[in-house]
């Protein structure tokens, strides 16, 4: 690796079976794009791969293989020729692999035939910078240049991508489907009413383990105690300005719930840069559950 950017981490299906020891399950923050990575080069559902953010990343291969790359638009070249995104190309021994600064979208995945090689540390080798798990070393470490990748050499007969319906579009106000819940009935009516009217923004500082909403301040019951957190969990803290968990969530929380992000939206989200509008609706429980199951049927069989 000669440039890593300025956040590029090893992900995979995240660490599960651990948060009852408060360790968050991490893991690829939009599973849609990694999914793709990931079917493109016939790998399983999970399958460790690289989550590039923002872009600004160069790569010289050691062999011969194929690479897939999906997710945020952004210019990528081979030796100077420009690539397809949300396609998988040969690269040979010596050729470069250049990604530049994402147009539209916030995290790019590249993928390898049978994964990036790494020792799994409970369970799982996605990089948890905050608790200091996973990755190359087992440490939780960013990718740095110098960095070495390891994958398997493959062949396929032909390029491909994914056929463009089902290439996501990161442009827009996107309008996030919530399922209400948690604490929602206690909130005031009028309280609960004005975070689906009104258009938020995404707070600059939201990161992999939260996305801060900002905009007119939500006035939210009390509560005295903590429960368990999923990711998706939208939590009113006393300021009246929503956090929407991601991926590195904590394992527990107090603040008060207004209920869950739909799964498929939490990728969605996870693509929005900073300032961007969000508008949300609320969905039932069984559609949320019907969609996530057809998405789960198709990539993971």
């Amino acid at each position: 690796m000669h440039k890593a950017g300025p956040l590029s981490l090893l992900q995979d299906g995240g660490r599960h079976g651990w948060q009852h020891l408060g360790v968050s399950p991490g893991g690829v923050l939009d599973g849609h794009a990694a999914a793709w990575a990931n079917r493109l080069l016939d790998n399983p559902w999970g399958t460790p791969l690289l989550e590039i953010a923002l872009g600004g990343v160069e790569l010289e291969c050691r062999g011969d293989t194929w690479l897939a790359l999906t997710g945020a638009a952004l210019p990528a070249s081979l030796d100077g020729q420009a690539l397809l995104g949300w396609s998988r190309f040969a690269i040979r021994a010596g050729q470069r692999l250049r990604l530049g600064f994402a147009r539209s979208g916030q995290r790019a995945y590249l993928a390898a035939p049978g994964g990036f090689r790494a020792a799994p540390l409970l369970g799982s080798c996605s990089t948890q910078v905050r608790e200091g798990l996973g990755g190359l070393a087992g440490d939780g470490h960013a990718l740095a240049a110098g960095d070495l990748l390891n994958c398997a050499a493959a062949t396929f007969p032909r390029g491909a991508s994914v056929p463009w319906p089902f290439q996501a579009d990161y442009q827009g106000v996107p309008l996030l489907r919530v399922i209400t819940g948690g604490d929602a009935v206690e909130f005031a009516p009028e309280q609960l009413a004005a975070f689906f009217e009104q258009v938020w923004q995404l707070s600059p500082q939201s990161d992999r383990m939260g996305a801060r909403l900002q905009g007119e301040a939500l006035q939210a019951p009390t509560r005295q105690w903590s429960l368990g957190m999923a990711r998706g969990a939208i939590q009113v803290p006393p300021d009246g300005q929503p956090i929407i968990l991601q991926a590195d969530r904590q394992t527990m929380g107090g603040y008060p719930l207004l209920g869950w992000l739909h799964p498929l939206d939490q990728w969605r989200l996870a693509q929005c840069p900073a300032q961007q509008r969000l508008r949300f609706t609320q969905v039932s429980v069984s559609d949320a559950q019907a969609e996530l199951r057809a998405f789960y049927r198709f990539f993971r069989g």
